[in-house]
């Protein structure tokens, strides 16, 4: 995995727990923990799918579906 890519995933990763702890009033910890604890993370971090290129709203919704 490249520094532009980790950059990428990191920032996606950011974006979807500030949002998931807004729309939940959950602390960005937990937000945290449940995105990591997740499947779509593990769908995120494999990088032949490509979305960690997608936007944190396409990622945010799919992620709200689990």
């Amino acid at each position: 995995m490249t520094k532009e890519i980790r950059f990428l995933i990191d920032c996606l990763i950011e974006e979807l727990s500030l949002k998931l702890s807004k729309d939940n009033h959950i602390p960005i910890i937990d937000a945290m923990n449940k995105i990591y604890n997740s499947q779509w993370y593990d769908k995120i971090m494999d990088l032949e799918t490509g979305l960690y290129y997608q936007s944190a709203d396409y990622n945010y919704i799919n992620l709200s579906k689990e």
